[in-house]
C-alpha cells in the first residue's frame, strides 16, 4: 500500500485512548487511524469484505430455526 506521511496533533485523552485499544487489539497506532479515517469518508469496503472479516467471530451463536422464524 502507498502511503503518505501524515502528522496529526491528538489530545492526550485521545492519545491513551489509542494505546489502550493498541494493546487490546494488537493493532498499530497507524493502522487504527487508517481505519478511523476509511469510515468517516465511506470507504471501509464492501459487504462481502465485511463478511470475510467477521466470518466465524460468534461461533458459539444459537441462530433459531427457519420453523420458529416462520412462526413470526
Amino acid at each position: 500500500m502507498a502511503a503518505t506521511r501524515t502528522q496529526i496533533y491528538l489530545t492526550t485523552d485521545q492519545r491513551n485512548r489509542l494505546d489502550e485499544r493498541s494493546a487490546h487489539t494488537g493493532l498499530g497506532l497507524a493502522e487504527m487511524i487508517r481505519q478511523a479515517v476509511d469510515v468517516y469518508l465511506g470507504t471501509e469496503g464492501d459487504i462481502q469484505s465485511a463478511l470475510e472479516e467477521t466470518f466465524g467471530s460468534l461461533p458459539d451463536l444459537k441462530a433459531p430455526g427457519r420453523d420458529e422464524l416462520d412462526r413470526g
